[in-house]
């Protein structure tokens, strides 16, 4: 990408050796030798940065740059002065310059200088699309009004700090939920923080949470933090709470009620400012009367609840959700986008979904990955009524261009190719990769290793 850079400078052999030495570099240069022509410039040409000398006549370098700052807010201005003075400098980098050189000009800290400032913008630019990507991935998609109620409940709530509880089956978006209402909430710059903790040994699950001291137990050979002090000033999310021991229950309990907790091994209160968002596939109040949840807790947690709708609930929704898991795949993978047919949509309304929105995307993934052609049909979409768990679906489009062999073949790189996915996105954790497809650890691990899968990252 060539970047277009403004010299606004009254000085002529200025602009000219700066000119030279920028366009040597690939650079686009334009120039002006008054602010007021720069600005002109400036709405003409929309730099990626600005040169701007301070002392000029008329309109000088400070006003210039006030001006530039608040027509042009995003662009990178760099300073160049003669008769620079730290007050001087001090007051362009409140006005937002990026760097203040002083004359006799460096060439070589010119493009040093604007490499940086280059440098800089283009994080920024990549940091707003991860966060707009990332946001887009935890989307409430859909238009039923089982889910739009629940957007509506999303919006009156996230401005609160109030613990939430939220119910509903194994996949139907329980997580989405709660990342929403973080990103919707004044905590959405703090982190944003998820332990699964049907994933994590009842004996480290305390560890995992509030961390601990060195030689509270064999292997602590150093202090921990845990996903309590992660989470300071932002969000946790408790993913299936109703699988937590009683013991540790009763630690978040009075984590809610006097904002500190202990490490383990510790005997100081550490305060912490954190949301808790708890979500659970179970009935909790059944698990109450029969002593395996805390009451406490419970009417705790539950001074706001959720119910995630299950994908059943809201057949509706399919083509959206599609959409946006074709959208979702194509960003992280890259290639040519596919489209789904009508039919093929039709083909999935008429599927009840035990596996909701999870099942769902492995689904529509696995299509993209699998179909030869750019249009998916209602050919491409695999018999939903057998096991789909393991990715051996059938594939009808595929069967009579290929022998038997070459498509178990196919079928076994795909899985091979879902399984490193999944472990890449829950970083490499075999317990928690194993509950979100829906297979037994054990057979996960028999899997990775037939398929010589590497796990030490």
């Amino acid at each position: 990408m060539s970047h277009t850079i403004l010299i606004i400078d009254d000085e002529k052999d200025i602009r000219t050796a700066l000119t030279g030495i920028l366009e040597d570099e690939g650079y686009q240069v334009v120039s002006a030798e008054s602010g007021v022509e720069g600005i002109d410039c400036a709405r003409q040409e929309l730099p990626d940065l600005v040169l701007l000398d301070i002392w000029m006549p008329g309109m000088d370098g400070l006003e210039t740059l006030e001006t530039l700052k608040k027509q042009f807010p995003q662009v990178t201005v760099i300073m160049i002065s003669g008769h620079g003075t730290i007050e001087t400098a001090v007051r362009a980098t409140k006005l937002g310059a990026f760097d203040f050189i002083e004359k006799p000009l460096s060439l070589e800290k010119v493009l040093i200088s604007v490499a940086n400032a280059l440098q800089l913008q283009e994080l920024k630019v990549e940091n707003a699309e991860l966060k707009r990507s990332t946001s887009a991935d935890y989307e409430l998609v859909g238009e039923s009004s089982q889910i739009t109620a629940v957007r509506e409940q999303v919006r009156l709530v996230a401005p609160t700090s109030a613990p939430v509880l939220l119910n509903g089956e194994n996949g139907s978006g329980k997580e989405l939920i709660a990342c929403s209402i973080h990103c919707n909430s004044p905590r959405r710059e703090r982190p944003f923080i998820t332990i699964h903790c049907s994933a994590i040994p009842e004996e480290l699950i305390e560890s995992e949470l509030f961390g601990h001291e060195k030689g509270t137990f064999i292997g602590a050979t150093a202090h921990k933090k845990g996903r309590f002090d992660q989470a300071d000033g932002g969000t946790l999310f408790l993913d299936e709470i109703g699988e937590l021991p009683f013991g540790t229950q009763i630690k978040i309990l009075r984590y809610i009620q006097d904002r500190s907790f202990e490490r383990v091994g510790g005997i100081r209160r550490i305060p912490a400012d954190i949301r808790i968002i708890a979500a659970t596939s179970r009935t909790l109040d059944q698990d109450m009367v029969s002593g395996k949840f805390s009451s406490d807790l419970y009417y705790q947690l539950s001074t706001i609840t959720f119910h995630a709708p299950s994908l059943r609930e809201r057949l509706e929704d399919i083509g959206p959700l599609v959409l946006h898991f074709v959208a979702q795949f194509f960003r992280r993978e890259g290639g040519e986008a596919k489209a789904f047919m009508p039919e093929a949509l039709d083909k999935l309304r008429n599927y009840t979904w035990p596996g909701n929105l999870r099942e769902l995307k492995n689904v529509v993934e696995r299509i993209l990955i699998v179909a030869p052609g750019r249009v998916i049909s209602a050919d491409d979409i695999p018999d939903l009524s057998g096991d789909t768990s393991s990715g051996a679906a059938s594939l009808p489009a595929l069967e009579g261009a290929l022998s038997r062999s070459a498509l178990r073949d196919a079928r076994e790189e795909f899985e091979r190719e879902f399984i490193i996915h999944k472990l890449e996105e829950n970083d490499w954790n075999i317990s928690r990769t194993a509950e979100l497809i829906e297979l037994e650890r054990s057979n996960l691990h028999r899997k990775i290793k037939s398929y010589g899968i590497d796990v030490r990252r």
